[in-house]
């Protein structure tokens, strides 16, 4: 893997180096689209949506190397071209969501139950640090991993190790078949039902309950499919619904985030909680959206921190504020080891505290 040397990222380097001699912070910035999550940004922007364009690609490899300030979208229309998709359904943020973004951001779409998340398909990846210097982690294939695996160790890092310049990602073909059913469930219903399922073989690849509706996406060879769509029954979704009904909530425009949104301004929180798929129904407030068969769970109340991760790790999971009110912080505060290990890493990488200072955690 090799970082293209041209004028964008000379204008990186030269904007690093001038920060690093005037002690001057900087907030990495893609298009902006998420500017919202984990910490508010602070420093001075450093754009990197010049630093755009597919590297090298090969659809026979199953590989894509792409540069961090490309959009998502542009790299699923290249995908598309030869009948391959990221699996793991980034949210694009009305198509503004950049490569590096998605990276630093950790976030998947309706499909990560089934098919992974983003850090399961990042092969290797290219980091600027403090001096200048282009750090270039894994590789190409899946087995080019030699110590710590750093490129993987970016996903979910918010950028406070540096700017993310190029990553190699693995790609799988578009599933040949889909079929999307909905179902009349109360929660307690839809997910003793979805735990059920996980134990057949069936081609189930995401699922949604909201407002005492289940709606389930099968994915694969159509026989497959065909046979689970007998097997489940339910009310069968016309393509063209189901597909602007999957797009909008993974792209987190549909009506539950509009309404979330809104709710936001008014001053609520919107919740992202991480349980086991298994967790039963969470006995709080607000308005709720299950996701990855259970194991993702939107909320949107007027709810403090501290109730509501108590609530989630009563569940053996964890709470983050992912928008609104972050009093208490926007994730969930570290245990020492953990906390300790995080500075560790980020005074190995940035030792200024130069880059996205505070952006994931307050002292980091």
């Amino acid at each position: 893997m090799s970082v293209i040397e041209d004028a964008a990222l000379r204008r990186v380097i030269d904007h690093v180096a001038t920060a690093r001699a005037t002690r001057t912070p900087l907030q990495l910035r893609g298009h902006g689209s998420k500017a919202f999550y984990g910490e508010a940004p602070r420093g001075a922007p450093l754009e990197m949506a010049p630093l755009a364009g597919i590297a090298r690609y090969e659809p026979t490899e199953l590989v894509v190397t792409v540069r961090a300030g490309t959009a998502i979208a542009h790299l699923e229309a290249a995908l598309a071209e030869h009948g391959q998709c990221l699996a793991f359904e980034p949210p694009r943020f009305d198509n503004q969501g950049t490569v590096g973004g998605m990276v630093a951001a950790g976030l998947a779409g309706p499909a990560r139950a089934t098919v992974g998340g983003v850090r399961d398909f990042v092969l290797g990846a290219a980091l600027l640090n403090a001096d200048g210097d282009v750090l270039r982690f894994g590789g190409e294939v899946m087995k080019n991993v030699a110590g710590y695996d750093v490129s993987r160790l970016l996903v979910g890092s918010m950028g406070i190790l540096g700017p993310i310049l190029e990553v190699s990602l693995k790609v799988l073909p578009a599933p040949p078949a889909r079929a999307t059913l909905r179902f009349e469930w109360t929660q307690p219903k839809a997910l003793e039902h979805l735990q059920r399922w996980a134990g057949q073989p069936l081609p189930l690849r995401a699922s949604a309950w909201w407002n005492d509706m289940l709606v389930v996406q099968l994915a694969g060879a159509a026989a497959a499919v065909h046979a689970a769509v007998q097997t489940l029954g339910g009310e069968p979704v016309d393509e063209p619904g189901a597909e602007r009904f999957w797009t909008g909530l993974r792209d987190q425009r549909d009506e539950f985030f509009v309404a979330a949104g809104d709710a936001v301004k008014a001053g609520a929180t919107l919740w992202r909680v991480s349980v086991a798929p298994h967790a039963p129904p969470l006995a709080t407030e607000g308005e709720q959206l299950i996701e990855w068969h259970g194991g993702q769970r939107w909320i949107v109340n007027e709810s403090d921190a501290a109730t509501m991760r108590a609530l989630a790790a009563a569940a053996g999971g964890h709470a983050t504020a992912f928008r609104g009110n972050k009093v208490g912080g926007a994730f969930t505060p570290l245990a020492a080891p953990l906390a300790r290990i995080h500075r560790e890493l980020k005074a190995r990488f940035d030792p200024d505290g130069l880059f996205n200072p505070g952006r994931l955690y307050p002292d980091l």
